[in-house]
């Protein structure tokens, strides 16, 4: 059995909404698309997405099947509107101090792999001889990935991660 974490399309930024409202822009469909033909992903798979409008968009240009909505993989609680030029920099220090906000209106990261770690723990007992795909986030799929194998957060790896992206990790 296989994870393969899919982070979201292109977000179509609209700065007068919180990131977890943003929609996946159109003109990113093409990667979708060209993700859903590389061979990346499992032909035969249960799909799951978070919430995020985004997420959910990509999880229905991924698949024609059917894909669950699992509220737990929504991505970093970022609730503020305020646009943070060093953006990068931010989530680097919410990496650094995990349990406490990085910004006004930002959740702890320790929260954010509870949630994250608890939803897909629950998701491989239910599914345990099957591969899942689970769309969603990059800064969610970074802190997952660390629970699940026992290393540090790749943080390298989240800075380079396209929209799409897939992060395969074995069970």
């Amino acid at each position: 059995m296989t994870l393969h974490l899919v982070r979201h399309g292109r977000s179509l930024i609209d700065r007068a909404l919180p990131a977890h409202r943003w929609e996946l822009d159109p003109a990113g469909f093409d990667d979708v698309w060209a993700l859903r033909e590389s061979a990346r992903l499992p032909s035969v798979a249960q799909w799951f997405t978070s919430p995020e409008p985004k997420a959910m968009q990509t999880a229905q240009l991924l698949t024609d099947g059917e894909v669950a909505v699992v509220p737990g993989l929504q991505e970093h609680r970022r609730d503020s509107t305020t646009w943070h030029e060093d953006f990068v920099a931010v989530v680097r220090r919410a990496f650094a101090e995990s349990d406490q906000s990085a910004a006004p209106g930002w959740e702890p990261l320790t929260a954010c792999r509870q949630r994250v770690t608890g939803a897909a723990e629950g998701l491989r007992e239910l599914h345990p001889d099957r591969d899942l795909v689970l769309v969603g986030h990059g800064t969610a799929w970074t802190v997952l990935v660390a629970a699940l194998t026992g290393e540090p957060p790749d943080l390298d790896r989240w800075e380079t991660l396209a929209m799409p992206d897939v992060i395969a990790v074995p069970a």
